[in-house]
């Protein structure tokens, strides 16, 4: 066979859907790719909806074996408690008891890259907690953003599938700086609260420890007398919500792709554990409609000022895998993993989603027995008449694998009254049959506008310029004005501000002026600091000052945080009173982007270290992104605020650097106090107006 002959037989299979109506892969027509199909238009999504079904199996079935979505993944055992016993809203029994520990397991991931990127990218972040509880396990399979991209499921895989790298050429890994992500993003609305989130510092967090989770959907909490309350789930850290800076993530993914996995496994494996508070907002029934949202839109939060959140356990990770394929990367979690007292509600997204993991997990892990694999196996007893299937790990003993039976006297049997049992709220449902989309969920921009009025000035300068660099990565001209026209339907102001970087103005008149309302709780800013936990490099050589030093790393232990040594060599450094301290990391091993602050001591060295450009390297990074900095004695010559001047930063532009002007310990207190103020913007932040 010549080329031509092999090209002319590769041309048969190629296919160009260049035009042409939507139809089915058995040829019949679509009308409607956007809604699934329901019971009334804010009905649950009904079963015999074979386009929903063949669009989302398909999709489901297009990665192996690595996961789809949320490919890159973290892991961690630990056990959660509640506070007080929840009875009055739900019948669950791992609520019921604060004595009672239930064990858990969490992974934490990133979404768009594969299974080899870093994890630093600028994405959503999942945060999936499984509870092994006495009644069965349950999912909260959830977000670091309370909201999603689309109010259906039967457009995630449009949303992924333009998300990922474009199928012509497998680029960009990782990255939604691209033109079909924001093609997509131009021609849906909906898409744009978390947009506004993902471009915003939320999306590049410090670590998972700093990591807020949300269960994204609106569930019910179901009492033992059959009342219920609407829910949302909120995971709290204990050490506050935390980010990088766009730069700093970018070269941490260079220098080290591993960051975030790295953090959690170094933090556990010290004994410090990570911590979260579980929190729920609840709402009354009869207060389903009192908003100017629909609480089933998953592309809408409630504000936490309006529905307060609160805090009933505390979920503690304390523990490692033993095996990261057997465990983080085999574990298998669903929303549909529920356990008695807690139901679903007709979200879409949420319905769709219910089908959709399930049937994934049957490619991804090798057929319907994955729920025996040792980290997805319950911890009560599985009892019921399903047998054989690929990778069947129970030799299931008797004649019988059927029900009713009279051969093992009707074992097992069906649950009885008092006997732990799943049992559906009985919801009056009634409507049409129709594939459309509720009249209450057409709102895209009001959520939009409240989050960008609630962000600082820093906050919002970060997502500008994220908007700028991602949307100068499209080379459609088109797409970019596009994007910037549906900006200004959430802010007059960012959207001009957007526009300026890339050249271009609004061409559209907004769609409405969204209410000027705002929610402090969304702001990075209104969020608990500490020290516990944080990383100092501490940059020595030959000729340092030891009390400085002893000082400092003494006021860094009683705080919770650590500290690595670093110089041109490994080995013994020599202190000015000819002590030594064993350095460990070299400017080739450490870099100022994984540490949350600098320390440099005074005394003779600093004439050393001036020669020495890595030295400046680390120091102006650290500066550059607002990190502490703190300088004993002879090394207040090295402050790059001496350097560094602007209008913009003005008398600000010191802030954060700690400078030892006599005694070593007053110096010390005030090192840790900057630490625990984790960022400085007011170094170069520009506050923007905020049009009403």
């Amino acid at each position: 066979m010549n080329e031509t002959q092999k090209q002319s037989d590769l041309e048969k299979d190629r296919v160009h859907h260049a035009e042409g109506f939507l139809t089915t892969n058995q040829g019949v027509g679509v009308s409607n790719t956007d809604d699934s199909l329901k019971a009334g238009g804010r009905g649950p999504t009904l079963i015999e909806d074979f386009i929903f079904r063949e669009k989302v199996t398909h999709f489901d079935h297009e990665r192996i074996p690595e996961r789809i979505v949320h490919a890159r993944g973290s892991g961690a055992h630990g056990f959660f408690q509640v506070y007080k016993e929840l009875s009055n809203l739900t019948k669950a029994h791992f609520l019921s008891d604060p004595e009672l520990v239930t064990p858990v397991f969490v992974r934490f991931s990133t979404v768009a890259g594969s299974r080899g990127s870093a994890d630093t990218v600028r994405d959503v972040r999942g945060f999936a907690v499984k509870f092994y509880t006495q009644e069965g396990n349950y999912d909260i399979v959830g977000n670091n953003m309370p909201i999603f991209f689309i109010q259906d499921a039967m457009k995630f895989p449009d949303l992924i599938h333009a998300v990922k790298p474009e199928p012509n050429n497998e680029m960009p890994q990782a990255a939604s700086a691209h033109d079909t992500f924001w093609d997509f993003v131009s021609g849906m609305p909906e898409t744009m609260h978390n947009v506004m989130w993902l471009m915003s510092p939320r999306a590049l967090p410090r670590s998972f420890r700093m990591m807020e989770g949300f269960g994204i959907h609106t569930f019910r909490l179901v009492n033992a007398q059959g009342a219920f309350k609407f829910v949302k789930f909120h995971w709290k850290p204990l050490l506050g919500v935390h980010s990088l800076v766009w730069d700093e993530a970018q070269k941490i993914s260079g220098k080290d792709p591993d960051f975030h996995r790295r953090d959690l496994w170094e933090t556990i494996q010290s004994g410090t554990p990570a911590e979260y508070e579980l929190g729920f907002q609840l709402l009354d029934p009869e207060d389903e409609f009192k908003f100017d949202f629909d609480i089933l839109d998953p592309t809408k939060l409630w504000p936490e000022e309006l529905v307060p959140v609160q805090k009933v356990g505390k979920m503690t990770l304390n523990r490692n895998v033993d095996n990261f394929f057997a465990e983080t990367e085999q574990v298998a979690f669903c929303p549909a993993n529920v356990v008695p007292g807690i139901d679903f509600t007709n979200d879409p997204l949420l319905q769709g989603r219910l089908f959709s993991y399930v049937d994934t997990q049957l490619s991804r892990l090798g057929g319907p027995n994955f729920h025996q694999i040792p980290i997805n196996r319950p911890v009560v007893p599985v009892n019921n008449n399903q047998r054989d299937g690929i990778h069947r790990m129970t030799i299931d003993a008797g004649q019988t694998h059927y029900h009713p039976n009279t051969l093992n006297s009707n074992q097992p049997h069906s649950a009885h009254q008092g006997e732990p049992r799943f049992e559906h709220y009985q919801e009056k449902v009634e409507g049409n049959v129709i594939r459309e989309r509720s009249a209450s969920f057409r709102d895209h921009f009001s959520q939009p506008a409240m989050f960008w009025n609630s962000m600082s000035g820093h906050e919002k300068e970060h997502i500008v310029d994220a908007f700028r660099f991602e949307l100068g990565k499209c080379q459609k001209v088109c797409i970019r004005q596009n994007v910037v026209n549906l900006l200004a339907n959430v802010n007059a102001d960012l959207a001009k501000a957007v526009g300026d970087g890339l050249g271009l103005n609004p061409e559209m008149k907004p769609l409405a002026s969204p209410k000027p309302f705002a929610s402090p709780a969304l702001s990075m800013d209104n969020t608990a600091k500490s020290p516990k936990t944080s990383k100092t490099a501490i940059i020595v050589e030959n000729g340092f000052d030891r009390a400085e030093y002893d000082a400092v790393t003494a006021a860094i232990i009683r705080a919770g945080g650590g500290f690595d040594i670093v110089s041109k060599k490994l080995g013994a450094v020599s202190a000015v009173d000819k002590s030594t301290i064993e350095c460990g990391k070299t400017y080739a091993t450490a870099v100022s982007v994984v540490y949350d602050a600098v320390f440099v001591p005074g005394g003779a060295h600093v004439d050393s270290l001036k020669l020495s450009g890595d030295v400046w390297h680390f120091i102006d990074e650290a500066y550059k992104h607002y990190k502490t900095i703190g300088l004993g004695g002879e090394a207040s010559s090295l402050s790059p605020a001496e350097r560094i001047k602007s209008a913009a930063q003005g008398d600000n532009a010191a802030a954060g650097i700690v400078i030892c002007g006599g005694k070593a310990e007053p110096f010390a207190d005030e090192f840790i106090a900057a630490l625990t103020q984790d960022r400085h913007f007011q170094r170069g932040c520009v506050v923007m107006a905020v049009s009403a």
